[in-house]
């Protein structure tokens, strides 16, 4: 029986990963169109070997059938785990096989560094770390230099981030018919908010993908339109290469750039303004976008709870930030960058256009705490804890209170997003909610206090919580800790923290309680 049940997990493996080589396949067509021969070798070789393990697990246990309720967590957890680590695969490889003078070429002209970034994917722990950046759509990178490493490593990394934003086991329930009804709903909701939006989880999951690459190309159009109307003598050919990478970094809240400095290298106010739309629509739920565009419920703008207050937080966290680094008097351009940056940070996307490592204490910790961990709606592409649940906080510990003022017979009921929840039900929502972020808060707070044993003198407790709480909501904005010199520890935390934080800590958690307890699943 046990036996039985690892050959499940491994059927669910073999599907991921044979997804994965297909998405690892797609960039060696990018590195052909830009003469990067090495680089398509690389991803040829790392794509059908990794198409091919999971061919071979897919074959060899097709006949089993899907997870039950009790191995979800442990199937979800583990399946990340592997895709992740198969995810670096590329970056090593493209690194291993290119020459130095090669890597080099990649380097623009009048660059003032001279040394590829791409050679610090020699190091398999920084390929690991990309990857679980890439795919948890965090948006932290080893690559110091992001232009020098060849146009293909640059869209493999936004593709990742753009698969892995969707999820990578809502992509395998659009493809593979193999799981039952009941199986295929439960590994749904372990990746999504569980809402049907179609009768068959599989069309929803399709449905799912569908409006997911609809606003994707809206992005795609609105930056390279926006781009040449705000920067006419930017390059055609880098302004649509751009376009589409940070189309879909932006859709997945993952915020990789095809830049050296992100969106700060335009340095223009312009694009920076033009570069929130895309922040604010990957930060709304898809589920939310499906009943908008197909269900033409236009009045879910305002009534969908999520999406009304995500919108009011933007505005007035914007508001607030500027005049916490107005008062520091740090930045050269408070409200521009606070208001880029609040968005930024409670999109989760992580595009940076300021400064972040001489912020002062007040402004670092109210964008932690009232923007990253936060986060979006759920049902997107976020991290955080997401505005649902910080919703029903609210409302728990607002009912905690009035219901003091009641008999003891009274019973109310309490109004909930559209619906009437019972006082159980509604104790049920708020245990969850709280649970969940309380293991989020402690997590980041322990690992901020391990980390600052790790980083050098020039950073202080600020820094160090500022860049684990971006690790683990997966925001991917970036105090300065994070680099290619960091200290082996410091990386592997911030692995297991966007790994966490992807899945919503539980996951992870029950997977290390089955391996080191040794209880069966």
């Amino acid at each position: 029986m046990k036996n039985l049940k690892y050959k499940i997990l491994l059927k669910q493996i073999g599907d991921l990963l044979i997804v994965l080589g297909i998405v690892e396949l797609v960039p060696s067509f990018v590195s052909i169109l830009y003469g990067e021969w090495y680089s398509a070798a690389g991803f040829l070789i790392s794509g059908i070997t990794v198409m091919s393990t999971g061919h071979f697990f897919h074959r060899k246990y097709i006949s089993m059938d899907g997870p039950h309720y009790n191995q979800i967590l442990i199937v979800v957890a583990s399946g990340w785990f592997i895709v992740t680590l198969f995810g670096g695969l590329p970056f090593f490889i493209v690194a291993y096989i290119t020459p130095e003078a090669i890597m080099n070429e990649f380097i623009p002209p009048g660059a003032s560094y001279d040394i590829s970034s791409l050679l610090y994917f020699r190091n398999p722990l920084h390929c690991f770390f990309e990857s679980m950046s890439s795919y948890t759509t965090t948006g932290l990178t080893m690559a110091v230099h992001e232009p020098s490493v060849g146009k293909g490593i640059l869209f493999y990394r936004s593709l990742a981030q753009w698969v892995g934003g969707a999820g990578f086991i809502v992509m395998v329930l659009a493809i593979f018919k193999q799981n039952s009804g009941k199986s295929a709903l439960l590994l749904y909701g372990s990746e999504s908010t569980g809402e049907k939006l179609r009768p068959r989880v599989i069309d929803t999951a399709r449905a799912i993908w569908k409006v997911y690459l609809s606003l994707t190309i809206f992005s795609t159009l609105f930056l390279f339109i926006g781009t040449h109307l705000i920067l006419p003598d930017y390059p055609l050919e880098e302004n649509i290469f751009d376009s589409i990478n940070h189309a879909m970094a932006g859709q997945s809240t993952g915020g990789f750039s095809t830049l050296d400095d992100s969106i700060g290298t335009y340095n223009s106010a312009k694009m920076e303004m033009l570069y929130l739309l895309p922040m604010i629509l990957g930060s709304f739920s898809i589920p939310f976008f499906y009943k908008i565009i197909y269900k033409l419920r236009i009045k879910e703008i305002w009534d969908d709870m999520q999406t009304r207050s995500l919108i009011i937080m933007f505005i007035t966290g914007s508001i607030v930030l500027s005049f916490l680094l107005f008062k520091a008097d740090v930045v050269p351009h408070p409200v521009r960058e606070g208001i880029f940056q609040f968005i930024s940070g409670m999109s989760t996307t992580g595009w940076q256009t300021s400064n972040i490592g001489i912020w002062d204490w007040k402004s670092i910790v109210f964008i932690v705490a009232a923007g990253m961990f936060i986060g979006g709606a759920s049902g997107a592409t976020v991290g955080g804890i997401k505005m649902i649940r910080a919703i029903i906080i609210y409302k728990g510990i607002t009912w905690q209170i009035t219901k003091t003022f009641y008999s003891e017979n009274t019973i109310r009921n309490i109004k909930f997003n559209g619906r009437s929840l019972t006082p159980e039900a509604m104790y049920r929502e708020f245990t969850k909610a709280a649970s969940i972020s309380i293991l989020f808060f402690i997590l980041i707070i322990g690992s901020s206090i391990v980390s600052t044993f790790f980083v050098s003198d020039s950073f202080d407790f600020a820094d160090a919580l500022f860049e684990s709480a971006s690790a683990q909501a997966t925001v991917g904005l970036s105090s300065g800790i994070t680099d290619p010199s960091m200290s082996p520890t410091l990386e592997l935390i911030y692995i297991f923290q966007m790994w966490a934080g992807r899945l919503e800590i539980i996951p992870v958690f029950a997977l290390i309680r089955a391996i080191f307890t040794f209880r069966k699943f």
